[in-house]
């Protein structure tokens, strides 16, 4: 693997810290606000960011997709409010450190087809699905706090997650 457990569990731990971070900025009264009728809402990102990660981790680690559980999952989630959510999401600091330290090297490398579209090592699955549904998903985020009307937000917040003035040139 390119990154060392370590490594990937510092990204996660990362992207949760910065998803903590947007989450704070938005407005309780835009929790339910959606840019067109078919997209998630706020909350509704939030809920399915509980599962999103430590559910598709799991799934990796198994090599198999667990839809009965991650459809558990998702039904605990949807009965949470805005703070057990995004309590639910800082509790995933130390979830990311336990599920990946269960990893072996050998588990990294091992090939798996989750999703039905071709074999890959659970290490790129990994970085691919969950890291970089992180990154997406945050970045969603991101932009429906800027559309509730958060122009003070910038880039520092979406990729670094404080609240900063940008660098000048």
């Amino acid at each position: 693997m390119v990154l060392t457990k370590e490594e990937l569990v510092g990204m996660l731990q990362n992207e949760v810290r910065i998803l903590v971070h947007l989450a704070g900025k938005v407005d309780r009264s835009k929790i339910d606000y959606r840019p067109t009728p078919k997209q998630r809402s706020i909350i509704e990102l939030l809920r399915y960011l509980v599962v999103m990660g430590p559910m598709l981790t799991k799934s990796i680690k198994a090599g198999a997709f667990d839809q009965p559980a991650f459809q558990a999952a998702t039904a605990e989630a949807t009965a949470m409010n805005f703070d057990q959510a995004v309590a639910a999401i800082q509790k995933q600091h130390s979830i990311y450190a336990d599920l990946i330290g269960g990893f072996s090297d050998a588990d990294f490398r091992g090939q798996i087809d989750l999703f039905g579209s071709g074999k890959s090592s659970r290490g790129v699955v990994l970085s691919n699905l969950v890291l970089g549904g992180h990154a997406a998903y945050r970045t969603q985020l991101f932009i429906y706090l800027k559309a509730c009307g958060r122009d003070e937000l910038n880039t520092m917040n979406l990729w670094a997650g404080v609240d900063a003035a940008m660098p000048t040139a």
